[in-house]
């Protein structure tokens, strides 16, 4: 699911309340959609996060709400946070997830390794080299 853009073929949510709020206007939008439909969490991820080690995934899902110490949109939020973060993004002028964060007593996890974030073409050429052409 995406929130925040649409993409043919994958459910996309569009920003909650309204477009243009960043990243806590699509978490807004994920967990109005999960309380509406019976989901008890969302789990959050950028889109620019290639690779997540499954033990911090674990971490955040068992302590949630939870958010990752060094990526903070990589997340576990409860859906019944959702009328309380819709609050929080209508009347917080800076919409930081660290701040919503602190308002839920959210609890910050550590990554055990350094997470892969890609943010331009040279951080994916990193991440995959293409091969030296053979001579």
């Amino acid at each position: 699911m995406l929130a925040g853009r649409e993409r043919k073929g994958w459910v996309s949510l569009q920003d909650r309340p309204r477009s243009g709020l960043g990243p806590l206007g699509g978490i807004a939008a994920a967990l109005n959609h999960a309380a509406r439909h019976g989901y008890d969490r969302v789990l959050t991820i950028g889109c620019d996060m290639p690779s997540v080690p499954s033990a911090l995934f674990a971490a955040l899902i068992d302590a949630a709400p939870a958010y990752c110490r060094e990526a903070p949109i990589l997340g576990c939020w409860p859906a019944s946070l959702a009328p309380a973060l819709d609050n929080h993004v209508e009347h917080d002028s800076k919409r930081s997830i660290r701040g919503w964060a602190e308002r839920v007593s959210a609890l910050a996890i550590e990554a055990p390794e350094p997470l892969t974030n890609i943010n331009a073409p040279a951080d994916l050429a990193m991440l995959c080299p293409r091969p030296e052409p053979q001579a």
